[in-house]
């Protein structure tokens, strides 16, 4: 996977780039994510790995099945991708344009499960602190997994704070096994 994903840094640095130039870092966000998408398609994954398809050939037809979620300077970014047998690794420019941006915008998404539902008022209490600590906009998205017995686990990019009773007890677990 590291492999995949220096590969794909110089791609997704040159995008954003242009994209943040040209002041319109949300239709590339948003192009690159179905571009991502159909990339992934087992059907499209095959034609990629075909022998039988020439890179321009393999760029129209996910230009083709990618619609009018392409702006022109998106079209000619597909087509270099091909000329460099680089297709497959839509998926992998699309995840590090997103990190790019969210650098850029000071946002971060944060994933909270916790075993019981978190009123509103403790959502926006929840997200001024981490907003505060992270020093970025937070995004929070909130689950509910009644496994882990009580409080939550909060995750922030590379981040994870595990509050839950459930994380305490393996902690405690393993210190008794050891």
């Amino acid at each position: 996977m590291a492999e995949l994903s220096t590969l794909a840094r110089p791609y997704a640095k040159a995008a954003f780039e242009h994209a943040a130039a040209a002041g319109d870092l949300q239709n590339w966000s948003d192009g690159l994510a179905v571009a991502a998408a159909v990339a992934q398609h087992n059907v499209v994954d095959k034609l990629l790995s075909s022998p039988t398809y020439t890179a321009a050939q393999q760029a129209e037809k996910v230009i083709t099945v990618c619609g009018d979620a392409l702006s022109g300077k998106m079209l000619n970014f597909i087509r270099v991708l091909a000329d460099n047998h680089r297709l497959k690794l839509l998926p992998q420019i699309y995840q590090q344009f997103e990190i790019l941006k969210a650098n850029r915008e000071k946002t971060v998404e944060v994933n909270i499960v916790s075993a019981r539902e978190i009123s509103a008022e403790q959502q926006e209490k929840l997200a001024s602190a981490l907003s505060a600590k992270l020093e970025r906009t937070v995004n929070m998205q909130v689950s509910i997994d009644s496994s882990l017995i009580g409080g939550a686990v909060v995750r922030a990019g590379d981040t994870v704070i595990d509050g839950s009773i459930r994380g305490r007890l393996s902690k405690l677990a393993e210190a008794l096994h050891s």
